[in-house]
């Protein structure tokens, strides 16, 4: 097992890899969410109307820089929330279990679940600020415009313009529906994938390698999907709105479902799982192998002093 750094640093090198892949579908789940805000049912814009036609409209109007606006935010964030998520749960888990049981090796979901939160709920506040500027980059359009347009030439240009304009706790505006979001995410990412990856090696006979990690990571993909999506929702409208629309996360809540119906905090589902699946995948999977090389050069340089001596 590698050290919480290297961990760290293995977590974030994976997410990155895995972004680069995703991105275009997150502008779509993102314009998906924001379309027909606050509008009654039968008045709401249909521009994006799924993964694939979303793709293809912003390709069309906006070119390759449009389907990867907010792409060096995504790139910041996930090193901070897949760091803290993949860096800190074992760790915490471990600690955790030597609290409350007196067999470390035991397996609790309970446990599972809350360190998989804790550990992404820490990432979240550490990256918001990048997902809020992402969140607004990737919604603005010049030629089909959804939701609340924010212009800024840049990820640094938004920073500066937020702080300009409403200080610290302006970058941090919707924090509250990105730790609920992510908490939820993380608290059956994690789990989910390990409790497949022990039935599988135990049901099937699966054995260490690429097929257990691409099972064990579209499992728990879409397990998160789910668990997630509605808080993502929430947290996209309230991450990219002007002024005070929403007083807060539940505010939001009751605002999107009353005006537009129950299933409104499900908008953008299909390509949020397009998203998450490879995403997931990728991530996990890229952190097994990551894991393992960091491992080999930490054992490399913690154990050269050892045998000097």
């Amino acid at each position: 097992m590698s050290t919480t750094f290297g961990a760290f640093i293995a977590g974030g090198i994976a997410a990155c890899g895995a972004v680069t892949a995703t991105h275009p579908f997150e502008t779509v789940k993102i314009r998906m969410q924001l379309q027909g805000e606050l509008q009654d049912k039968g008045h709401q814009p249909k521009l994006y109307r799924g993964p694939i036609h979303g793709v293809s409209v912003i390709v069309r109007n906006e070119g390759l820089k449009g389907i990867y606006r907010g792409i060096g935010c995504a790139y910041i964030y996930q090193i901070l929330l897949n760091g803290c998520r993949l860096g800190f749960y074992e760790p915490m888990r471990n600690f955790t279990t030597n609290l409350f049981f007196k067999d470390p090796k035991t397996q609790s979901l309970a446990v599972n679940m809350f360190c998989g939160a804790s550990s992404g709920i820490l990432g979240a506040m550490a990256g918001s600020p990048f997902f809020l500027v992402k969140t607004r980059l990737q919604s603005y359009s010049p030629f089909l415009p959804v939701g609340t347009q924010h212009k800024y030439r840049n990820a640094i240009d938004g920073m500066s313009q937020i702080f300009r304009a409403e200080g610290v706790r302006g970058l941090y505006r919707g924090v509250g529906a990105a730790m609920i979001r992510t908490g939820f995410g993380s608290s059956v990412q994690l789990p989910t994938y390990f409790f497949a990856k022990r039935r599988l090696v135990k049901h099937l006979g699966m054995e260490e390698g690429a097929p257990l990690h691409l099972a064990s990571s579209t499992i728990s993909g879409f397990v998160v999907c789910i668990f997630m999506h509605p808080p993502d929702t929430i947290m996209s409208r309230m991450y990219n709105q002007n002024g005070n629309l929403y007083r807060g996360v539940f505010d939001c809540l009751a605002k999107t479902v009353r005006t537009e119906g129950f299933f409104a905090i499900y908008k953008g589902f299909l390509p949020h799982l397009a998203r998450i699946l490879p995403h997931t995948i990728l991530t996990l999977s890229l952190a097994e192998q990551t894991n393992k090389l960091i491992r080999k050069i930490e054992d490399r340089v913690l154990t050269r002093p050892e045998m000097k001596s």
